[in-house]
């Protein structure tokens, strides 16, 4: 994969994993607030929040990677990115920095890693390697999820 120097993303905790989501997909990034839960919605669907009078869906990365769901705390965030035209919420732990890496090698072949079917490429920096992560396979339909609800 060509050198991504150029090109800035915004890393994120979940966990002890950190995962870069390219700037250009990110609207903004919130403090974690009230989620309202969406009866009979999809496992890894949190529920909505109403952002400054637009309701705006909220997954859990958690459960979407079928792992249990870390308790929300002070450095918890909503990034909300722009998927199909619409603004999507993410929950991540933490939202670490921005960055840019020179060298985006391809994702493993192995999709049965943790989250791995939702992953571009991984970026190396001076303190290791971080996971990019493709929004449209994140929040895409096309494939049904089952292992949500492990945890």
């Amino acid at each position: 994969m060509p050198a991504g120097g150029s090109e800035q993303y915004i890393v994120s905790r979940l966990g002890s994993e950190r995962h870069a989501i390219n700037i250009r997909d990110i609207e903004e990034i919130i403090k974690m607030q009230h989620i309202t839960a969406v009866p009979n919605s999809k496992p890894f669907i949190r529920g909505v929040i109403n952002l400054r009078g637009r309701i705006v869906p909220v997954i859990s990365m958690c459960r979407r990677f079928g792992i249990s769901d870390t308790p929300a705390d002070a450095q918890s965030r909503i990034v909300v990115v722009r998927y199909r035209q619409e603004a999507m919420g993410v929950i991540v732990d933490a939202v670490e920095k921005v960055t840019s890496f020179e060298e985006i090698e391809p994702p493993l072949e192995d999709h049965d890693t943790v989250g791995g079917k939702y992953i571009e490429g991984i970026g190396q920096v001076t303190d290791g390697m971080i996971s990019i992560l493709n929004i449209q396979r994140l929040f895409g339909d096309g494939e049904s999820y089952e292992g949500c609800d492990k945890g």
